[in-house]
């Protein structure tokens, strides 16, 4: 997929308050502090998406118009320890709300730090999509940041965490190198072809 123009068309803090759906619409979800926000500019190939120095600032829905379109939508981070309850609370109602009543969204892609083991909070995230029957594909981010001679190990170490859900896909991505954003894209390419 080659990605001609982005623009952030809505942000939107209320369960419900989306724009019209488009063609297709594709997700992205992870811990605060994975990285997102820096993965969405590598695909966008713009510095778009804001960049924080502070965990958990992403309390919207962010819709990005691509190519006039599609939506590619950055969802709010969770799993940020002084978050007070009553944001979880509203962070659920509002991401559950758009992954239940969203039926453009083909595919979130759930973003996971490659240089750690998964945290239980990408577990029940999994858990979670799986029991609202959400696609999901994982994608491992700041893979840069681990050893070359570990990267196979620490694939092949995620995969098994992950493998207790059944044989999902997982992409080792960069936001600072690139590797893997064509991977990415190819398969966003495959999910929206024909619409």
């Amino acid at each position: 997929m080659i990605i001609k123009d982005v623009k952030l068309v809505k942000v939107s803090k209320v369960p419900g308050d989306y724009p019209p759906p488009l063609k297709g619409e594709i997700a992205f979800v992870g811990r605060s502090n994975v990285g997102k926000s820096s993965l969405l500019n590598a695909i966008f190939n713009k510095k778009i998406a804001f960049v924080s120095k502070t965990p958990g600032k992403t309390r919207s829905i962010n819709f990005y118009l691509v190519n006039s379109k599609y939506y590619f939508t950055d969802l709010p981070g969770y799993g940020y320890a002084k978050v007070s309850k009553r944001e979880r609370m509203l962070w659920k109602k509002l991401v559950e709300d758009y992954f239940v009543n969203r039926w453009p969204l083909q595919m979130v892609f759930l973003l996971v730090d490659g240089r750690i083991p998964p945290q239980e909070s990408d577990f029940m995230m999994i858990e979670w999509m799986r029991s609202l029957n959400v696609p999901f594909t994982i994608v491992l981010t700041k893979i840069d940041k681990v050893k070359k001679s570990e990267r196979k190990k620490k694939l092949e170490e995620h995969k098994e965490a992950f493998s207790r859900y059944g044989g999902y896909t997982v992409i080792p991505t960069s936001s600072v190198t690139g590797e893997g954003i064509d991977v990415l894209l190819g398969l966003i390419s495959t999910l929206l072809k024909g619409n």
